[in-house]
């Protein structure tokens, strides 16, 4: 992603700061290189990485399904007119509401226990949840294909949960895997499907072959659809795909000003983000690309440390930046997934505004909050 600096400027003088912002040029191509690489695959947007409404009704006018995992998820794809086919509903414990919207808008669950299918509404579409129990090359928090893993049945489980839905009165369409988001390792992908083609003696063909998403955002995405393909085609099953990160991470940055410094047994950098705004480093270790928009004449190394309370409100370590001042903006890259979805009013933090750059102007996505809006719930 690359924003005209003079339009960053801009944008945080007008909107303030923190602030995300959105380039529509690189979420477009970002759909573009799935569907480059996945050919007609069908695609589903794993809404949890970025629910933002004009992000989704973008998506949705694209022809993109998605994926949900909770009521207000389910609620957030209703609002915007997706219903029928293009609705997923996935988690390890969804909840009787979840059941009862899925069911009336026509959605297809993701079963991820065995006793799930007798929880399933009459005549429901269904997917059973594979754990290949795979160790991944992401961080543990964010494996959920690995033996540890609350998510999906074992391979074993497998027949006898497309049984129990057939026998249920269900449509069992296929099978369903999901290893993980943010993975390095191409052959993670090769490895999760392999487990899957080795059930093909035991299921017999299928209809669908959901081969999930958490591709890397430098992942090899040519060479992880076509083992894709080559899996669905073991079954005769028609492929789709849930990429949530890799279709929105880009596409966004975390705009914060500088505060002021401090050298102590560190060098800090003060900003106005901090863990409420950005909670992937503290949460598994993120690291995101940092970009100084200013000049100065020497350069340090630095820590950039946010303004809560709590000795993990870190953002990042060992930057070399030139050396700050305050009212300075630095930009946070790779922010668009995970970023805002993931933003909390923890210490009363209003959460904060985002806008979307297209056309060579800046429209809100969504305003900022302020202090009433987190009490009103309250009163």
């Amino acid at each position: 992603m690359s924003l005209p600096t003079d339009a960053l400027l801009d944008a945080a003088a007008t909107h303030g700061t923190p602030l995300y912002v959105y380039d529509a040029g690189e979420l477009d191509a970002a759909l573009n290189r799935v569907r480059a690489a996945f050919g007609d695959a069908r695609v589903y947007y794993a809404m949890k990485a970025n629910p933002n409404l004009t992000l989704l009704r973008r998506l949705l006018a694209a022809g993109v399904g998605f994926e949900c995992v909770s009521s207000g998820e389910v609620a957030r794809a209703e609002h915007i007119g997706a219903v029928g086919t293009e609705l997923l509903v996935n988690g390890p414990a969804k909840s009787e509401a979840e059941y009862a919207a899925g069911s009336r808008l026509g959605a297809t669950f993701i079963v991820d226990r065995e006793e799930e299918v007798a929880l399933l509404p009459p005549a429901s579409r269904a997917l059973v949840r594979v754990n290949p129990a795979l160790a991944v090359s992401t961080h543990d928090h964010l494996a959920t294909g690995a033996l540890g893993s609350k998510f999906g049945v074992t391979p074993a489980q497998v027949p006898g949960v497309l049984g129990a839905l057939r026998s249920a009165g269900h449509t069992a369409l296929g099978l369903h895997v999901h290893i993980g988001s943010a993975i390095r390792d191409a052959g993670d992908f090769t490895a999760a499907f392999g487990c899957l083609t080795d059930l093909r003696d035991v299921t017999g063909p299928l209809t669908v072959l959901d081969a999930g998403g958490g591709w890397g955002l430098d992942a090899d995405l040519a060479g992880i659809a076509r083992e894709a393909r080559r899996a669905a085609q073991a079954f005769g099953a028609e492929l789709w795909v849930e990429p949530g990160r890799y279709l929105v991470a880009r596409a966004g940055q975390l705009l914060t000003r500088v505060v002021g410094t401090k050298r102590t047994g560190r060098n800090f950098v003060l900003v106005d983000a901090g863990m409420t705004e950005l909670l992937r480093p503290m949460l598994y270790g993120a690291v995101h690309p940092v970009t100084a928009l200013w000049d100065a004449a020497e350069q340090g190394v630095w820590d950039i440390a946010g303004p809560a309370c709590e000795s993990g409100d870190v953002l990042a370590r060992d930057v070399i930046l030139p050396n700050p001042g305050r009212g300075q903006l630095l930009l946070f890259g790779e922010a668009g997934a995970y970023g805002a979805a993931m933003s909390s009013t923890y210490l009363t933090r209003s959460r904060p505004a985002e806008v979307l750059w297209e056309h060579g102007r800046w429209t809100v996505m969504r305003r900022r909050e302020v202090p009433q809006d987190i009490w009103s719930a309250e009163e």
